[in-house]
């Protein structure tokens, strides 16, 4: 799957179309909580700047219901062209459009260093529907095309397939960004060092179904945490009080365990409350022996001993989703256990975005790890051994 970079072509004197991923969280006066995924992209704009290049960026920006109003201002993306302008240190242009006159007036009015942000590319209907014409004007304003968003490699938007297909003859590549995370979520787990242990958390087996089953045939050990086991404990027969489960996804959890054998490894004990709080009356016991009026919060400390184990002992590791509510101490002990477990190995260590890089950086330990991936979904798809379009139609190596 190796695809040519941006610095495998000459970008002087040229326009590049980057898709970046700038769907950054906003507070309530519209400034930027987080702006890691800006910081992200800054190699790759650096690289074309640093070339003579110039560099027009396109992203969407949170979900305006129906196409959105371009006039509003909790969806715009002024606010990471201002954040943008402050990390290059430079002054970053911002089109009040995507594709209409400002758009089209500020890219061919670009000069060598020049840096543009569009619009957010959801207020026009285009963009999710995979249009063509909208694709073209996009494709139009550039001589190359660089795909560096790897948080939306996994869907068909105009921006991910459209555009690059429109671009007809020239250059479409990808950025530093996602070169990095094919890397290591296609190319580590194709040829991984073993043992090749995958740890799953979060709330739902629906979610990871497609994972799990693809992993099975991969990893020597998968184990699983969060309010998933409690699915799984009820599939073996277990009282799981007010926890929560997917009853209609008990056979599943069957099949899985049967399939499974040994590989699957599941919680041996639970720690669980009286409320969905941190003060809450608490207690430990066996899994699949939650007593009614309480429900599972995180995994005990009997299981957090066991998975940091088999995690010292790996030399490849993933993991995705939090092994309880890692927000809300004490029930953070199982992820805390295991992000530390992960930090002090010796293995090559993938966090597979969404709440489990928030754990990872939260702990402090992000640069104690491998790889941090940026894409939650993506790197979900990428687990259950998806081929994304996006990444398939660029330039190879």
């Amino acid at each position: 799957m190796a695809k040519k970079t941006i610095a495998d072509v000459d970008v002087a004197g040229k326009s590049v179309l980057i898709r970046v991923d700038f769907n950054v969280p906003l507070d309530d006066r519209q400034q930027i909580s987080d702006d890691r995924r800006i910081a992200a992209a800054l190699p790759s704009i650096k690289s074309v700047l640093d070339r003579g290049g110039r560099v027009i960026l396109m992203s969407h920006l949170g979900r305006p219901a129906g196409g959105g109003d371009p006039g509003d201002a909790i969806y715009s993306l002024k606010p990471a062209a201002v954040r943008l302008g402050e990390l290059l240190g430079q002054e970053v242009a911002f089109a009040s459009d995507t594709i209409g006159e400002d758009a089209k007036a500020k890219a061919a009015a670009l000069t060598k260093g020049g840096v543009l942000v569009l619009e957010n590319l959801r207020f026009s209907k285009g963009e999710q529907k995979g249009d063509a014409q909208f694709a073209g004007v996009l494709a139009g304003m550039a001589d190359i095309y660089c795909n560096d968003a790897f948080g939306t490699c996994h869907r068909k938007d105009a921006s991910m397939v459209a555009v690059p297909q429109a671009m007809v003859g020239k250059p479409k590549l990808v950025g530093f960004l996602v070169a990095r995370e094919i890397q290591y979520l296609s190319e580590a787990i194709a040829k991984p060092g073993r043992p090749f242990v995958a740890i799953l958390g979060g709330a739902k087996v629906s979610d990871k179904i497609k994972v799990i089953d693809n992993l099975l045939g991969i990893c020597d050990k998968i184990l699983i945490g969060g309010a998933m086991a409690y699915t799984f404990s009820l599939a073996q027969g277990g009282s799981v009080g007010g926890s929560l489960v997917e009853p209609d996804k008990v056979e599943l959890a069957k099949e899985l365990l049967a399939k499974g054998g040994g590989k699957l490894m599941l919680p041996v004990d639970t720690h669980c409350g009286d409320a969905f709080s941190g003060d809450c009356n608490k207690q430990v016991v066996p899994a699949g022996k939650i007593p009614d009026g309480f429900e599972g919060l995180d995994i005990g400390p009997e299981t957090g001993k066991i998975y940091a184990t088999a995690v010292r002992d790996a030399k490849t590791v993933v993991w995705n989703g939090p092994m309880g509510v890692f927000e809300m101490p004490p029930f953070d002990a199982g992820t805390k256990a295991v992000a530390e477990a992960i930090a002090e190995s010796d293995a090559v260590s993938i966090i597979g975005g969404g709440d489990s890089a928030a754990a990872i950086q939260q702990l402090g330990f992000a640069d104690k790890v491998s790889h941090v991936s940026t894409g939650g979904g993506a790197s979900l798809a990428m687990l259950e051994g998806q081929k994304f379009a996006a990444v398939e139609l660029l330039d190879e190596a």
